[in-house]
């Protein structure tokens, strides 16, 4: 491995670097990029999650439906390129408050029950995001048992 490639896979994503300049856009491409990885985690990764991505990036940060559908296709790009999380939820660990992380575990339950089914992998990598975003557990698992009971009303 040549130094080059071993410094990238260091510092994190390229694509996560150069394709997020100011502040506001790192924290929406960040939260978009967990929100894809969670769509990936069941290994089903369905035009049906990549709609409600869409759906929830336009409502959380009030874009546009094309601008939506680019910061999807944007974090799609960054979490194929990415070699861990860490950037993408330090991104939002350091410029969020704790409500706001509650509200990002939110939009990732959606996701991971967007198909009306908590997979294993999706399990874990909630647990994950939330050790590293310093969500309580009892919060993690909280608001999962609100996204449960709101889809079977």
């Amino acid at each position: 491995m040549n130094f080059r490639k071993l410094k990238s896979v260091l510092l994190g994503s390229k694509a996560y670097a150069e394709s997020a300049a100011d502040p506001q856009d790192r924290q929406q491409l960040a939260l978009a990029a967990l929100l894809v990885e969670m769509a990936r985690a069941d290994f089903d990764d369905t035009e049906h999650e990549h709609a409600e991505i869409s759906r929830l990036l336009a409502e959380h940060f009030q874009l546009g439906s094309e601008e939506a559908a680019q910061l999807l296709t944007r974090a799609d790009k960054a979490m194929e390129e990415a070699v861990c999380l860490f950037d993408f939820t330090r991104a939002l660990h350091e410029s969020l408050d704790y409500e706001q992380k509650l509200a990002v575990i939110e939009l990732l339950w959606q996701v991971a029950l967007a198909d009306e089914h908590l997979d294993k992998y999706e399990d874990y990598l909630m647990r994950k995001v939330g050790d590293l975003l310093y969500v309580s557990h009892m919060d993690i698992i909280r608001l999962r048992n609100a996204a449960l009971e709101k889809i079977k009303s």
